[in-house]
């Protein structure tokens, strides 16, 4: 049988799959759309083409991990046999599912993605990595060709990715193999070990990943060129990461395309960090996008510009855009103001700390306050510390945001790096709710922290955005009944 010869639509594959559209084709295959005459629906055909030495082989080989893999981030195997129409020339196929959508590498012809839509398919990516990796198998040729991003037609902004072609997916731990003298895979992807022919591993697919990330983002290869230049340029140096990139995308790829397998961060830690970039990436989202609204009296809200804090200088409301700086001085002028409120307050917010640890099961809980150079402590649980320095901080970085600002695990993002939070006191995890007054400003944060990386259970950030409104509600309360008996407090500083 020859398909290329015959046409598509001439065959009909076990009496019910006949292709009719040539999709892709490669050394070793060819890929159709196919028509599944038994349940009238498209499927997609790959075809081996069973005549050139080793190919049944590796046909075999895709068919026996495809068959133990299920996961919503990979292409499902539906049927799998043996064309003996010629049967000179018999040919191994696969039956898949076949993929509304395009591939990444004719998406990338376009140009680089926007930062949001890599976060997205890339934690798409990684999952279904981890569940290869949890089944013993590496994919071996993680490329923008073996990524398909799916069209379901529903209008969903968020971009989903299925990984394919496992033709030359091995057990983790399995030399490199070598067909006439080349290595398998694609040259511009490989990972360094693989370039040397050495065991592959599951790091071995996380530095691939980097790659296509990084490709994805800036729209170039990080190795270009023939394939033994494209070689030879990873075993000498690490791809250039460019500082124009999104904050955090630089230490996550970095980090996935170290040189050494065990100086990358296993898949899961990927999965959290890229959780992480989808979160801030869908706050910055709401922000562009979120419904405006510009404060002009008591409670008024009239949709017009994207949402900012108004100004109140001698109680007299300003509604125009501020500039960053004339932002950042009225954020610290109520500071001042609320600062002056303690006694009874920070008794409460104590209690209110201690809540939060315990309801969030975290080892240390902190209300702060961000002045100008400097985030200060006015409640605590867990933890003996009255002050840090602002910069570089997890504080100062929540007040900033428009939503809660959760960092799964400090050592992967970049805002924690000198922190001594981290590096002094060895917190790994961070969730921070911006303690924001009813004038809009962001006096400080109500956060927890713990020893070890986690993940925020469901209802777990609402709980603490909860407990951020009973913070400023007692500072406010506190606030209005000091001002109405004309009492004055100095600053609290703790």
């Amino acid at each position: 049988m020859s398909i290329p010869a015959t046409g598509p639509g001439s065959v009909l594959l076990r009496e019910r799959y006949r292709p009719v559209e040539l999709i892709a084709r490669g050394g070793m295959a060819s890929v159709f759309r196919a028509r599944d005459e038994q349940l009238d629906r498209d499927v997609a055909v790959k075809i081996f083409q069973a005549t050139a030495p080793g190919q049944i082989e590796v046909g075999k080989q895709e068919l026996k991990v495809l068959a133990s893999l299920t996961h919503h981030a990979l292409v499902p195997l539906l049927d799998a046999g043996v064309d003996h129409s010629s049967p000179e020339d018999p040919h191994i196929f696969l039956v898949m599912e076949f993929v509304q959508g395009t591939d990444l590498r004719r998406k990338l012809l376009e140009g680089p993605l926007a930062p949001r839509q890599v976060a997205y398919f890339g934690f798409d990516l990684a999952e279904g990595l981890e569940y290869i990796h949890s089944r013993k198998v590496v994919h071996r040729d993680i490329k923008p060709a073996n990524v398909l991003l799916v069209e379901y037609g529903d209008d969903d902004i968020r971009p989903r990715a299925k990984l394919t072609d496992f033709g030359i997916a091995v057990f983790s731990g399995a030399q490199e193999a070598i067909i006439e003298g080349r290595t398998v895979g694609t040259a511009a992807y490989l990972s360094p070990e693989q370039a040397r022919g050495e065991p592959v591993t599951p790091a071995s697919d996380v530095y691939s990943l980097g790659l296509v990330l990084l490709e994805s983002l800036t729209g170039e290869l990080a190795f270009p060129g023939q394939p033994l230049e494209s070689v030879s340029a990873r075993l000498s140096h690490d791809p250039v990461i460019p500082d124009t990139l999104p904050f955090g995308w630089d230490v996550l790829l970095s980090a996935m395309t170290a040189k050494a397998p065990d100086a990358r961060p296993p898949i899961r830690d990927v999965i959290v960090s890229l959780r992480q970039l989808v979160v801030d990436e869908l706050g910055k989202h709401r922000a562009v996008e979120g419904e405006p609204r510009v404060v002009t009296g008591a409670g008024a809200s009239t949709p017009t510009q994207p949402l900012q804090p108004v100004l109140t200088t001698d109680q007299v409301s300003v509604s125009r855009f501020p500039t960053a700086e004339e932002h950042e001085e009225a954020r610290l002028a109520a500071v001042k103001r609320y600062s002056s409120v303690g006694g009874v307050a920070d008794a409460n917010l104590g209690r209110v700390t201690a809540l939060a640890a315990r309801l969030l099961r975290t080892k240390v809980a902190l209300v702060t306050i961000v002045d100008r150079d400097t985030v200060r402590v006015r409640a605590r649980h867990g933890i003996d510390l009255e002050q840090l320095p602002r910069e570089p901080g997890l504080c100062s970085a929540a007040v900033e945001r428009s939503t809660p600002l959760v960092i799964e695990d400090t050592g992967l993002d970049a805002r924690a790096r000198d922190n001594r939070l981290v590096t002094e006191s060895g917190l790994r995890f961070y969730a921070g709710v911006p303690l924001r007054t009813r004038e809009g400003f962001a006096l400080g944060t109500l956060c927890v922290l713990d020893d070890v990386p986690r993940t925020l259970e469901s209802g777990d950030l609402a709980t603490l955005e909860d407990l951020a409104a009973v913070v400023v509600n007692e500072l406010e309360l506190r606030l209005d009944a000091q001002l109405s008996t004309g009492a004055t407090q100095p600053p609290v500083s703790r």
